[in-house]
């Protein structure tokens, strides 16, 4: 029997061009979503030079600055909730919707949540989060624990385990781990047109570390690793990714770059690193190119999207046991898992992995197997749409 085809609410605080792991995440499953035959719109926040109404591979995308959380953490929250009320109103009467999936919902803003409860049960809609990150304070544990979700996705055990650590029930968490459109990350890309945007790269030996710049992502333990690594090999670049396009709520996006561009400076490594803000084409010319990705978080990295980009390009990538990441990745099968903060751990593996191509060879052709058989956007869609149809 053909199953019912849904229409699926979905509303986050970001979407392209506003970079993040939420946003991509977004981008994999809701596309996928309308190829299987259900309808999809997205609530999200203002972006500059995007329209207010627009189409992303058939999803309808809604912005609204009531949703921006750079703009509501400058404007404060204050004297919004009728505006809030009828944005939802009038985004869920244009839709209709089965299902309302909201993703980071249980932060920030208690008002914007508090809402969207109330007419979900007016309606008589299941409220499903996916929560794909906690906080350790009383906003996450009143939204996270107090609201009446249907169900909630963790991204990972981990999260999981931080959300039953709050009092939820671990009967009412689905573990789905993100997927990733391996068609578009893989092994065989052309790198022509990195090389020319950045021939400083050429004949350089590239170490990416493909994250937003900032201290919870590790970029100082990078910077730190790698000046030690140039010490052997002085021909190693590290690029990092700069911040144009980010959630920056509580502006504290800026004070890191500050410090990590001066402590590239104090180690004389400015012509060691690459910073820059990439656009997707170029992210996936950046993995194809690297000798080795690492993602050395010294905060409780909830999942870690770019281990599976790192790995569908078949690229080994070097981890700490922080948070979900060690769900993803084994040490020595895809990668290499270190302690957090251990800049010389991290430096011996990137050494490691330059000076030997076929561990390096190994680690990336498990890794892409890995991602065929367990990461793909197919996979995480329907996991994700069997939570829908359980609850309906």
């Amino acid at each position: 029997m053909r199953k019912r085809q849904l229409t699926i609410a979905h509303l986050h605080w970001g979407f392209p061009p506003i970079i993040g792991g939420v946003e991509t995440h977004l981008t994999v499953i809701c596309p996928q979503m309308v190829r299987k035959g259900h309808k999809v719109g997205i609530l999200t926040g203002a972006a500059e030079g995007s329209p207010d109404r627009d189409n992303y591979q058939g999803v309808l995308i809604w912005r609204s600055p009531l949703m921006d959380l750079n703009w509501l953490y400058k404007r404060g929250l204050k004297g919004l909730e009728e505006e809030i009320r009828n944005l939802y109103r009038d985004f869920f009467y244009a839709l209709s919707p089965d299902i309302i999936h909201a993703h980071n919902m249980h932060y920030f803003s208690e008002v914007h949540i508090r809402i969207l409860e109330e007419l979900a049960r007016k309606k008589g809609i299941p409220l499903v989060l996916t929560a794909h990150n906690t906080w350790d304070d009383l906003l996450f544990l009143e939204l996270a624990h107090r609201v009446n979700w249907s169900h909630i996705i963790a991204v990972s055990h981990y999260i999981k385990k931080e959300l039953m650590g709050v009092g939820i029930d671990d009967r009412k968490i689905t573990v789905i781990h993100h997927g990733i459109d391996e068609e578009k990350f893989r092994p065989d890309i052309d790198v022509k047109g990195i090389l020319e945007a950045y021939p400083q790269l050429k004949g350089k030996e590239v170490i990416f570390h493909p994250a937003r710049i900032g201290l919870g992502k590790g970029c100082d333990i990078s910077v730190k690793a790698l000046n030690l690594v140039c010490q052997k090999h002085p021909r190693a670049v590290l690029v990092l990714a700069g911040s144009k396009n980010i959630i920056d709520w509580g502006a504290t996006q800026q004070k890191d770059i500050a410090y990590i561009v001066q402590l590239i400076k104090h180690f004389g490594l400015e012509k060691n690193v690459l910073i820059d803000v990439y656009s997707l084409e170029k992210m996936k010319e950046l993995y194809a190119l690297s000798r080795v990705c690492i993602y050395p978080s010294s905060v409780g990295e909830p999942f870690g999207l770019v281990m599976l980009e790192a790995m569908a390009t078949a690229n080994p990538i070097v981890v700490t046991n922080a948070g979900g990441m060690p769900e993803i990745i084994k040490d020595g099968i895809n990668g290499f898992v270190i302690p957090v903060r251990d800049f010389e751990a991290l430096a011996s593996r990137i050494v490691q992995l330059l000076e030997d191509d076929r561990l390096r060879e190994r680690l990336g052709y498990t890794g892409r197997q890995i991602v065929e058989s367990q990461y793909t956007r197919e996979k995480v869609t329907a996991e994700t749409l069997s939570v829908y149809r359980k609850l309906l």
